[in-house]
């Protein structure tokens, strides 16, 4: 290991964990794409998947890092494992919105709309991303590496001020009876399985909001402090984080709630009452 590995980290980075978060990581992208294929779940669970990727790549560039760093692929490495969770946001974002948009709930309230909801957030995930991206861009260079750290710090803050946001819509949400997931082999008319979605939501949301306190607070620390050279920190913080909210989403797979082809509350409610006329014209004939 040299000591230009020494100068990019600020510490000598260890072979095995890296190994084994791709392994992972490649894994949970191949269980998805197997469970979204076999459901014939809506095209968007791919977010999960590409996210998978992303950070195995992430984990790749950092195996390469540890024996050949260059700038370009230690900066490749903090891209691919700063980003992607946000994909991960966004996808329970999208998971919200679907339940508002398929319960069809008249509200006065514009923070409950679906549209309000997936594009609020969604519009929020973005800048955050956009931020993050852009100060993580501008950290490889000296005369603009302190700008970098703050522009990052502000994007990190701001997702957090949304994610906290998201979980209290979520238990509104939840604690409302009038949103129910009306489809799914696991689902019929219970209001159980609402709960059962937004639980996993709530839980995976959490395990994001860790992994983002724990990067805000060692971009605050700043390059080269006693957060940053941690390495066991990372993998604590940020690593086995994500890697349990993968665990989620794999063992309580939500793909079977949202299929290619499904109705929603109104046209249930058509279909019944279309039902119900039928009945009555047969008995008077």
């Amino acid at each position: 290991m040299s000591d230009i590995t020494f100068g990019y980290f600020t510490y000598y980075p260890i072979h095995g964990a890296p190994e084994v978060a791709a392994i992972v990581f490649a894994t949970a992208a191949i269980i998805l794409t197997l469970q979204i294929m076999n459901t014939n779940t809506v095209r968007w669970f791919y977010i999960l998947v590409g996210t998978a990727i992303a950070e195995f790549a992430g984990y790749i560039f950092r195996i390469i890092c540890i024996s050949h760093a260059t700038l370009g692929l230690f900066v490749c490495m903090n891209l691919c494992l700063l980003l992607p969770p946000n994909a991960l946001a966004l996808f329970n974002y999208k998971v919200l919105g679907e339940i508002a948009r398929k319960s069809n709930v008249a509200n006065s309230r514009v923070y409950l709309r679906p549209k309000f909801i997936v594009w609020f957030f969604f519009a929020s995930d973005i800048f955050s991303f956009l931020l993050q991206s852009t100060g993580a861009g501008m950290t490889i260079s000296e005369d603009t590496a302190k700008n970098g750290r703050w522009i990052c710090i502000g994007g990190l803050a701001i997702q957090m001020v949304f994610l906290t946001s998201f979980i209290i819509l979520v238990t509104i949400v939840m604690r409302d009876p009038r949103y129910v997931l009306l489809e799914g082999d696991k689902d019929g008319i219970n209001k159980g399985s609402k709960k059962h979605v937004l639980w996993t939501v709530h839980a995976t949301t959490a395990l994001i909001y860790i992994r983002s306190v724990y990067r805000l607070i060692e971009f605050i620390d700043g390059y080269g402090g006693k957060i940053y050279s941690a390495e066991w920190a990372f993998y604590v913080f940020d690593t086995i984080m994500i890697l349990l909210a993968f665990g989620v989403y794999i063992f309580v797979f939500l793909g079977t709630y949202f299929p290619k082809h499904s109705v929603n509350r109104i046209d249930l409610y058509e279909l019944q009452r279309a039902e119900e006329a039928w009945a009555d014209r047969d008995q008077t004939y």
